[in-house]
Order: C-alpha cells, then structure tokens, then sequence
C-alpha cells in the first residue's frame, strides 16, 4: 500500500514536470508564431487592401498574384504543409523537428489567414472617412495608419485572437509529427503509453489556454472599442 502511495506522488511528480515542460513549449510556439504571422499578415493586408480594383493605388497583377498566392497557401491541410516544409524549415532553424522548428510551418501556415482576416477589417472601414481624410490632403501611409488601421483596430484584435486559438490548436497537432509541446505530451504518454491520465491534462490545459487567451483577447477589444 505503501509502495503503491509512493509510486502515485513519483508519478504525479514526473507528470507535473512533463506537462510544465510541454506547457512552455506550446506557449512558446503559439506566441512566437502569432507575433511572425501577424506581422507577415500585417503586411500582406497592407498590400491587398492599397492594390484592391477599389483600393487607395488599385493594381490588378500584384492584387491578383497575392490573391492565388493567400488562397493556394490556406488550402493546404496543417500536417501536409509541415511536411512540404522540411525542407525551408531545416534550411532557416538547422532541424525540421522540435520547437523551434514548429515556428516555421505554424507562421507559415497561419499568416495567410490572418492576412485575409485583417484585410477584412480594413474592408468594413466607412469608405467616406478614407474619401473625407483624401479630400484633407492625406497621403496613402497616412490614409493606412492614420485612418484605416485605427478605425480597424477591434477587428484586427478579434482576428489576432481567433489565430492564437487556431494556432494553439495547430500547435497540438504539431507535436505529434516532432514539434513538442503538449500535442507530443498526448501522442507520446497518452496514446503510445496507454496512460489515459496526460491525455486527460492535456486537453484541459489546452482548454484553458483557450479561454484564457480568448478573455484576453474580449477585454482588449472592449478597451480598443472604447
């Protein structure tokens, strides 16, 4: 009985540090990899909403290239997309497994859509407040982060809270082909080990990442509202 006590607080002990170990990775992979996507996103947004046939500097060939370009890119299922990645993501980090490794895909993968959710955002911007502030002189960097980007600043906060949540997902899948975190705490000690128990701590702590993340995100939103 005694044995079998010990056995239950060594277990509990080396569970505790696994899932902490995996819990850094996962949080480790899913910010790094929302801050580059959103920056990428960012970016490509900036372009599609300047070049758009009703944009600021309308340009059919760039529009229409970054257009197939996005949509080819979000089509592509997550753990294919790893794969077709080795080879850039041992190119950039030296290795395609591991934590770091995942970064690449997970900002790869993600920035597509993030970029189409904040070029929505800047879509529902009133076309008066762009055509007023031209009608003031204002040139396109300005009419962009004088104007667009803050009248767009609760969407862009919601969409970069949606793809923190997908990328935490993403993040978990991940770990199953090399990338770490609590995806590979599921795969290796849960489904290969038999051990129901990690499967268990690993979905709830997964689960309140998500909410903590997504009331993180509602309150920035209703302070950038305000």
């Amino acid at each position: 009985m005694e044995q079998t006590i010990i056995g239950f607080f060594e277990k509990s002990l080396v569970m505790k540090s696994v899932l902490i170990d995996a819990l850094m990775e996962t949080l480790t992979m899913s910010l790094v990899s929302t801050f580059l996507a959103t920056f990428i996103g960012f970016l490509l947004a900036i372009v599609l909403i300047i070049t758009d046939k009703n944009g600021i500097s309308p340009n059919q060939y760039t529009y229409k290239f970054l257009d197939v370009t996005i949509n080819m890119l979000r089509s592509f299922p997550f753990i294919i997309l790893i794969i077709v990645l080795f080879p850039v993501t041992k190119f950039l980090v030296g290795k395609h497994t591991g934590t770091f490794a995942m970064i690449v895909p997970l900002t790869i993968g993600t920035a597509p859509f993030i970029a189409r959710m904040i070029e929505g955002a800047f879509k529902e911007v009133d076309q008066s407040v762009i055509e007023a502030a031209q009608s003031f002189g204002t040139n396109k960097f300005q009419i962009i982060f004088r104007v667009l980007l803050p009248e767009a600043y609760p969407s862009i906060i919601s969409a970069i809270t949606l793809s923190l949540i997908i990328i935490v997902g993403f993040s978990a899948m991940a770990g199953t082909v090399g990338g770490g975190g609590l995806g590979a705490v599921a795969m290796n000690y849960g489904y290969y080990r038999f051990d129901a128990l990690y499967i268990f701590w690993t979905v709830f702590i997964l689960i309140v990442l998500v909410q903590i993340f997504q009331s993180m995100g509602d309150i920035l939103y209703k302070i950038v509202k305000h």
